[in-house]
């Protein structure tokens, strides 16, 4: 939807004014499938390729210009928060879990691609496409019709009450997105809560591994 590319690209303009995005170099591992990029220490090597070891997919070497988003800055902020709003991360397990991530130390967070088209352009320069979390967790806001805080809609559900989601995005949505929003001066969520996983076997249940069960087949 157009106010939701409007919405993103003002979000990366309020975040380039306060200059919290800069242009580099990106080189490290990343899974298209997980749409993250993983340290060393985050990886495996099984049949000879190299896989994320929570998520099991394929990760690829990047090496490519690439915009960065302040991520190191907003450790303290993001410690400090956490330690004002101690109900932000449930459960309790989580909440540690994320701590525990963003005391071991933040890096700076690649943000674009040029690697691909689709996607929606870094507003200056037409050759970047935005990293597809910064987009996708936009949708929050976007929904409500940001950048208009004066919307009904925004005015009556932002800051939302609870973001529910699972174990597996926790990340994007306890560290990156908080640090979107105060890089933007835009009030954080009230709540993340991450749910576990619905297993099949041993493993996630996911649509990519094929390992469902198929609602139209149980109906």
């Amino acid at each position: 939807e157009e106010r939701h590319k409007l919405s993103v690209q003002k979000l990366w303009t309020e975040l380039k004014k306060n200059e919290d995005i800069y242009l580099s170099k990106y080189s490290g591992w990343y899974s298209v499938s997980d749409e993250a990029f993983y340290t060393e220490e985050e990886i495996e090597e099984k049949d000879g390729k190299k896989i994320a070891i929570s998520s099991k997919s394929i990760v690829e070497w990047v090496d490519e210009e690439s915009y960065f988003f302040r991520l190191s800055k907003w450790e303290k902020p993001l410690l400090d928060f956490y330690n004002k709003n101690p109900n932000f991360i449930l459960p309790e397990s989580r909440k540690n879990e994320v701590i525990s991530f963003v005391k071991g130390g933040l890096k700076d967070l690649s943000v674009s691609r040029k690697s691909f088209s689709w996607g929606i352009k870094v507003p200056s320069n037409k050759d970047h496409v935005i990293y597809v979390w910064l987009d996708a967790l936009t949708n929050y806001i976007s929904a409500l019709n940001y950048p208009n805080t004066n919307d009904k809609l925004y005015k009556s559900y932002w800051p939302a009450t609870v973001h529910l989601i699972g174990k597996d995005i926790l990340r994007f949505h306890a560290v990156y997105w908080p640090a979107f929003l105060l890089a933007a001066d835009i009030a954080p969520p009230k709540r993340v809560y991450g749910h576990g996983w619905i297993l099949s076997g041993e493993e996630k249940m996911s649509k990519s591994k094929g390992n469902i069960l198929d609602p139209i087949e149980i109906v």
